[in-house]
């Protein structure tokens, strides 16, 4: 057995009353509330897939655009996530944020954004960060860093100062039709509510038991 490491949560509460009735406007709120308490890395998002086989897979990706349409990330096309989000487009994404004592998951339908974000977003990044998404077979086998390694200087040689976005490069959307934010309470009696989108657009909102 573990040693038992458990805590009691304490930080605040969420009820129906303070919840905002929109899960978008929600998870903004939650995302500054991050961002004002400094939080290391307040964007990532555990995504998690499921491949051919039915065995999920998950990783952590970095949130990098929320409205309406939904949550942007972006990622190699030819990676595992990749290969699996086209051979099931169906997914989730959580975020976990322990000082504040909060989690949201996020389901929903996953879709390739446009090409003009994709390229706007990657022309946007630090050069370093453009070499290593182009040089970098994401989830294959390579024989050695020193084949990465040789792969970036070729292509540092090729592009000394801007790289052009490579197809196999880009943005996914995930459109929620479920969202989950969780509060931590003591006694593990833990603050759940569930947004779920119903037929006319708008947001249904129901207490979970923790």
């Amino acid at each position: 057995m573990l040693r038992d490491l458990r805590s009691e949560y304490t930080y605040g509460t969420l009820s129906e009353q303070e919840a905002l009735p929109n899960p978008f406007r929600q998870l903004e709120r939650w995302l500054a509330e991050a961002l004002e308490a400094q939080l290391h890395e307040p964007h990532g998002m555990t995504l998690s897939t499921v491949g051919p086989n039915g065995r999920p897979s998950s990783r952590v990706v970095l949130l990098r655009g929320l409205d309406e349409r939904g949550l942007v990330f972006f990622s190699n096309y030819q990676s595992r996530k990749g290969k699996e989000l086209e051979a099931n487009p169906w997914a989730c994404v959580n975020f976990w944020w322990p000082p504040l004592e909060r989690q949201v998951r996020v389901e929903g339908r996953v879709e390739k954004v446009e090409p003009e974000l994709s390229d706007t977003y990657f022309a946007s990044r630090p050069y370093d960060s453009q070499i290593g998404s182009a040089a970098s077979p994401q989830s294959q086998v390579i024989a050695s860093r020193e084949v990465l390694e040789q792969r970036v200087a070729e292509l540092k040689a090729r592009y000394p100062r801007t790289v052009p976005r490579p197809a196999h490069w880009g943005g996914y959307r995930l459109k929620p039709d479920t969202f989950e934010f969780w509060q931590g309470r003591p006694s593990r009696l833990h603050d759940r509510l569930v947004y779920r989108l119903q037929p006319d657009g708008g947001w249904k909102i129901e207490r979970l038991a923790p």
